[in-house]
């Protein structure tokens, strides 16, 4: 059997690390990528420690030549594509939604909905050609709720989850699946940097009905469930991961 390839984007911290250490546990190959070629390459070196076949590609999501380049230098390198997981991701600038402007617009929207718009444009590129393959996005409760001074990351994950759905009703009958994690307060950077104090934090995590927030590796979890065949009948879902905050 041939060992699986997976690409994971926004690979050098949070979610994307856990992620891309998860899929090294179940023996993938594993292509990491990120902006940062030092962080990058530490990663990549951790990841072959452990025994996997894992390179570092740099790319930013932004841009669609280095997408394209991505993808193409991954099949160069390993023949093919089987999961890709689209973890890159900012929260953009916290506050008040009469305080943002077309610059700070275009700098969440750039990241979180063009770049998964780009990223999935080539990761189908090869994946319907293969007939075969799985995609992950990550979305956030945020994208389901709504989010008072959140107001432009919960918009791009909004769109996010359009762009996710629209996307595999159009890959289903060539047998590629698409979906998506609705992670909740996740323990990252991203978290500490949209709270801002401890205090927040504090406030924030008062209001997860398990009482805390969660740890990166329960997403990479979830994420390489369904990207596995264990979820071969899955498509254009979304999996929240919030402990319990959906349910409220």
């Amino acid at each position: 059997m041939t060992t699986p390839v997976v690409l994971v984007t926004g690979a050098l911290t949070g979610i994307g690390r856990a992620t891309a250490l998860a899929f090294a546990r179940e023996g993938t190959r594993v292509v990491i990528s990120g902006r940062r070629d030092d962080e990058g390459q530490k990663l990549a070196a951790e990841l072959q420690k452990r025994g996997t076949e894992a390179e570092f590609l740099r790319s930013d999501v932004r841009h669609e030549d280095d997408v394209r380049n991505l993808i193409d230098k991954t099949v160069s390198r390993f023949g093919r594509l089987d999961a890709a997981v689209n973890c890159a991701g900012t929260e953009g600038t916290p506050g008040p939604l009469t305080e943002q402007t077309a610059e700070t617009y275009a700098a969440t929207f750039d990241t979180n909905v063009l770049g998964t718009l780009l990223s999935m444009k080539h990761e189908m590129r090869v994946m319907l050609a293969q007939r075969s393959g799985s995609i992950v996005n990550i979305s956030s409760t945020y994208g389901r709720t709504g989010a008072a001074g959140a107001s432009l990351y919960s918009a791009s994950k909004h769109a996010v989850e359009g762009l996710t759905k629209s996307a595999a009703l159009e890959a289903a009958s060539s047998g590629v699946r698409i979906n998506m994690v609705a992670p909740g307060p996740i323990d990252t950077g991203m978290l500490n940097r949209f709270t801002g104090t401890d205090e927040r934090k504090a406030g924030l995590t008062a209001t997860v009905p398990l009482k805390r927030v969660g740890r990166p590796e329960e997403i990479a979890q979830t994420i390489v469930f369904l990207s596995s065949d264990k979820a071969s009948f899955i498509t254009g879902a979304l999996y929240p991961v919030d402990g319990g905050k959906s349910a409220q």
